[in-house]
């Protein structure tokens, strides 16, 4: 069964391009170390809650938006081992994220249910 990575980010509204360059420069990494699917999604329609909300969560001020992103490993053992590995990456020191990863949330998650459609 699959394991997920999961990511909500939130990034400066003027820096959309380098996000996207750094997200595909990080997913060829990703990619030699066994990830097997990626998607990175620019927010569009992410309401304030009540009590909560995607924008809360990671502190997003108003010139910021909220990436939400996962990234699809075949195991978790792999997914362990492409984290060990980009550790050591020397690709990772070229690779600049727009945005402050201290508000950056993520984790590891198994899968529950994964349906598609015919």
């Amino acid at each position: 069964m699959s394991y997920i990575d999961g990511f909500v980010i939130p990034v400066p509204n003027d820096k959309k391009d380098d996000y996207r360059n750094a997200a595909a420069r990080f997913w060829a990494m990703l990619k030699d170390f066994g990830a097997l699917h990626v998607v990175e999604c620019w927010g569009d329609d992410v309401p304030d809650g009540t009590v909560t909300d995607f924008k809360r969560a990671v502190a997003a001020q108003a010139h910021e938006n909220v990436v939400f992103s996962w990234v699809v490993w075949p195991s978790k053992e792999l997914r362990d081992a492409g984290h060990l590995k980009m550790r050591d990456d020397p690709r990772m020191k070229d690779i600049s994220m727009p945005f402050d990863g201290k508000r950056m949330i993520f984790g590891g998650f198994q899968v529950l249910l994964d349906e598609r459609a015919p």
